[in-house]
């Protein structure tokens, strides 16, 4: 891999991004880890992220959350920019983990696949 910074949007509660975050480490690299519920992403941060991982920002949505429902999230006239300022309101919804590295991302689900961003 080469030496470009590698983040972490990790929650230590979710076993899927303990997984990642173990699987990076386990390959001898050390990701800047952001608590993204302490530190939500900017909408900036967001967009940049939507663009690595080439979704759209319903595709970043946790359904499954119980705030998705109470903000009425599944209104499919809800633009990007809508859902990324409730993303960044309710970082629950976050989907987790996102790893980026450069000018790529992922969502480590299953965790393997954060392989595909440091091979």
């Amino acid at each position: 891999m080469s030496q470009e910074k590698l983040v972490i949007y990790h929650n230590p509660r979710c076993s899927k991004s303990r997984e990642t975050l173990q699987i990076l480490e386990d390959n001898n690299v050390s990701p800047e880890i952001v608590e993204y519920l302490e530190q939500p992403p900017t909408p900036e941060e967001l967009t940049s992220i939507i663009g690595k991982l080439g979704v759209s920002a319903r595709d970043l949505l946790r359904t499954t959350e119980p705030v998705y429902r109470d903000a009425e999230l599944d209104d499919d006239s809800l633009t990007d920019d809508e859902i990324i300022e409730a993303i960044c309101e309710y970082p629950a919804l976050l989907q987790r983990p996102i790893v980026v590295a450069g000018d790529k991302a992922i969502i480590g689900r299953p965790p393997v696949k954060v392989l595909d961003i440091i091979a």
